[in-house]
């Protein structure tokens, strides 16, 4: 919902071989330090009312502010194609130059065509929103996801969809939604089903090194 920029050095994350990512689906990150959460949240508002109608290939997207400060969005196109095009748009540009004036300091961009729904992905639904950035073994880390997919109806409800995007071969950065805080707070307190219980250990060592993000008041377009 910006200017495109490309990462690193001008390239966008592509799909990797072992990947379980859509097909179709870009995905933009961006982040930094804001200094007027009210005026960011204007502008996001304001990009869906006047912006979006000629945004082709948008599919939609998730941000908000942690109470610490720290600004997160991500924006979902079609394809790299699609955002590209909305980024050149004298609009589009005309839209962050006052946007990037709600932030102190730089906005970091991540681009990423390699994208994987959880639970089916997003949720415009959700109360509360988790983000993740973190490192693991894809193949680890999808055999704990298809485990975890078998349960989640029943043992985790609160729990209604997640996106991760990964940005490098084994690096990723994750929203999951859930119905609210209070329900994601009691979830977690939760024993897991027999058939997940012997996978615990495993996910506890891949999830040792995640920065988690909460965002308790989700901006979902």
């Amino acid at each position: 919902m910006n200017r495109l920029r490309l990462y690193p050095h001008g390239t966008i994350i592509r799909r990797g071989a072992n990947s379980r990512g859509v097909i179709g689906m870009f995905v933009q990150v961006f982040e930094g330090r804001v200094s007027d959460r009210e005026g960011l949240h204007r502008q996001m508002d304001q990009w869906m009312s006047d912006l979006r109608p000629g945004a082709t290939g948008f599919l939609g997207s998730t941000a908000g502010v942690t109470d610490d400060g720290n600004g997160i969005a991500f924006a979902r196109f079609e394809s790299a194609a699609a955002a590209k095009a909305n980024s050149e748009r004298p609009e589009q540009g005309r839209w962050w130059t006052e946007t990037e004036k709600c932030f102190a300091g730089d906005v970091t961009f991540t681009d990423s065509e390699d994208v994987e729904p959880l639970l089916g992905g997003g949720s415009n639904d959700a109360g509360f929103a988790q983000v993740m950035k973190g490192s693991a073994d894809r193949d680890r880390l999808h055999t704990l996801d298809a485990g975890f997919e078998d349960v989640a109806g029943s043992w985790r409800p609160d729990l209604i969809g997640g996106l991760r995007v990964w940005t490098g071969p084994d690096r990723y950065i994750e929203v999951n939604y859930f119905t609210s805080e209070a329900d994601a707070r009691e979830g977690e307190k939760k024993e897991p089903p027999a058939a997940l219980a012997a996978q615990m250990g495993e996910f506890e060592e891949l999830m040792a090194d995640v920065e988690y993000r909460d965002l308790k008041d989700p901006w979902l377009y």
